[in-house]
């Protein structure tokens, strides 16, 4: 008598949820667009419907707090929140899924001073756009809208809007678009492919043909950031200290793409120029030594 055939255990069971079984059996680039259309119809048609009734195309002095308030609640409603189910729905483990770890001091470090340096490389790009006038009604509108919401008269108000312009759109943004999005993309494009697609997608959602190049940039280095160190707490904090930065530029009466080398005032081409080819040295430094610092998580 032959012995009986020991039994090798399955695979766990697909639950059986009608939404969960569709989003778990969904091809990676397929949930990737899904969710990206469901939190684009969201927070773009939606929430910008809510705005339109509340404001009627006018911000002013006196609604630019339910402005703040409005955008807060928008980003934490219609991207953080569905982001989170969406990856639910697709994955059991979801701060596996989106590869939330507590960050090394070194490289945070590293991404932090490598975002800065990027930041001050792309104030070259700007002045060549710059270069290119708007139609003068446009850029009124532009100018004043930026100051209404970023312009600040006290600490108190200057840490709400750090909270609303910054760390809600680093968390809601980076678990959206590194999170949901690039990890999708890695694995049906590969690792690196899908970090640089998922850095343009980032650049085109916002829909601001004014900075579309330099969110594209800065998009594609925080895919990049996540891509190798396998962490995506590190991208959430670059882009925080990029967006904390212009806050406080503004808080202290300076331009928000103000240059290092002469942060007062509009500083002639040559200096954004020599500021730019500076940055860039500091830029590639502090890539060069996160390179090395995740060598450890990074996996071909």
């Amino acid at each position: 008598m032959e012995p009986a055939t020991p039994q090798v255990p399955g695979p766990p069971p697909i639950p059986t949820g009608i939404g969960t079984s569709f989003f778990r059996r969904m091809p990676p680039l397929a949930f990737a667009i899904v969710s990206l259309a469901v939190v684009f119809f969201l927070y773009q048609i939606v929430a910008g419907v809510i705005v339109l009734l509340l404001f009627k195309g006018r911000v002013t002095v006196d609604n630019v707090q339910l402005f703040r308030w409005t955008t807060l609640l928008g980003q934490l409603a219609f991207i953080l929140l569905p982001t989170i189910i969406l990856v639910r729905l697709r994955d059991a483990h979801v701060g596996a899924f989106l590869r939330i770890r507590l960050p090394g001091v070194q490289e945070t470090f590293a991404t932090v001073v490598a975002v800065f340096a990027l930041q001050q490389v792309l104030q070259g790009y700007m002045m060549a756009q710059d270069a290119i006038p708007l139609p003068q009604q446009l850029q009124r509108y532009v100018d004043v809208l930026k100051q209404l919401f970023e312009e600040t008269h006290s600490p108190v108000e200057f840490v709400f809007v750090v909270i609303v312009v910054a760390l809600v759109p680093a968390m809601a943004e980076e678990l959206l678009f590194r999170g949901l999005v690039q990890r999708s993309l890695e694995q049906a494009a590969g690792g690196l492919r899908g970090a640089v697609f998922a850095g343009i997608i980032f650049g085109a959602y916002h829909l601001n043909p004014l900075s579309v190049v330099p969110l594209m940039a800065l998009g594609i280095f925080f895919g990049y950031i996540v891509y190798r160190s396998r962490n995506i707490t590190l991208a959430i904090s670059a882009h925080f200290f990029n967006n904390f930065l212009a806050c406080t530029a503004v808080f202290l009466n300076l331009r928000d793409d103000f240059v290092v080398i002469s942060p007062q005032g509009n500083p002639p081409s040559s200096i954004i120029l020599l500021n730019s080819a500076l940055f860039l040295v500091v830029f590639l430094g502090a890539t060069l030594y996160f390179i090395r610092l995740t060598d450890t998580h990074h996996l071909d």
